[in-house]
């Protein structure tokens, strides 16, 4: 691909700091609270909570696909927005149309692999380094979806069908997500350990926000989800901003 032709971007997704993993992690929390708040709390039922979110990921990935950058505040709001509404389908499989957590995980597997094949078989690169093309950008938000609708079946899967629980979830996930990155550290696959490590924080984010928000008789810490999406999508406010301020700051650098 040509820099200089109208469909080449610089790279539209952000680099991989703690910083990115945190509001991560956060994101797939607050997924998993926040469809609850909505559906649940605020009575909106999941019909409604589903085609709200539908229509809002429609709008952010719209204006995310405009941009020829990465722009902190867009990126970051179409993640949640994703987050969110993964959990409501896997949501809608479940406790709609009674389909078993084992099929939904493994038909959302499937469907997580046939994306990356398709993507690696046109563009021979998985790589998050180079998000620099329309045709690119759209197979890592479809990669994306498919990854937060995995991790919350295969959340729901480990801590309520296999009845492990929601703090053994949260230790589970968060074991192998320190595995992955010690196996990067010993030298694995950089492209290989990153999509490993940010499909697992999806049930990790989900299993932590179940533990945070469930009532104590369920195993949970009680916490709420009206209570606990707030402080997260607080802090995840708090990171965003600063990182679109870093954005900006490097920006006008650029421009002097």
């Amino acid at each position: 691909m040509n820099p200089s032709t109208k469909t080449y971007w610089l790279n539209k997704v952000p680099e991989v700091t703690l910083s990115f993993w945190v509001i991560k992690i956060m994101s797939t929390t607050v997924g998993e609270t926040f469809a609850d708040f909505l559906a649940v709390d605020a009575g909106l039922g999941l019909a409604i909570t589903t085609a709200a979110m539908a229509a809002l990921l429609a709008f952010a990935l719209a204006w995310q696909l405009r941009t020829r950058a990465y722009t902190p505040w867009i990126y970051w709001l179409t993640v949640v927005v994703v987050s969110i509404l993964g959990t409501q389908l896997t949501d809608i499989l479940t406790d709609v149309l009674d389909v078993s957590l084992y099929v939904s995980t493994v038909v959302f597997s499937g469907l997580l692999a046939l994306n990356f094949g398709v993507w690696y078989a046109i563009e021979r690169n998985l790589s998050i380094k180079e998000i620099v093309t329309p045709r690119r950008e759209l197979f890592y938000w479809t990669t994306v979806l498919c990854t937060f609708a995995l991790g919350t079946a295969a959340g729901d899967l480990a801590t309520e069908a296999l009845s492990m629980g929601f703090t053994v979830g949260v230790f589970l996930f968060g074991a192998l997500i320190a595995a992955t990155f010690l196996a990067w550290k010993l030298g694995a696959d950089v492209v290989l350990s990153f999509w490993t490590a940010y499909i697992l924080t999806r049930p990790f984010g989900a299993s932590l926000g179940d533990l945070l928000t469930q009532a104590k008789t369920y195993g949970g810490l009680g916490m709420g989800a009206t209570w606990t999406s707030a402080i997260f999508l607080s802090v995840i406010l708090i990171l965003v901003t600063a990182a679109q301020l870093s954005a900006n700051n490097n920006g006008k650098r650029l421009a002097e």
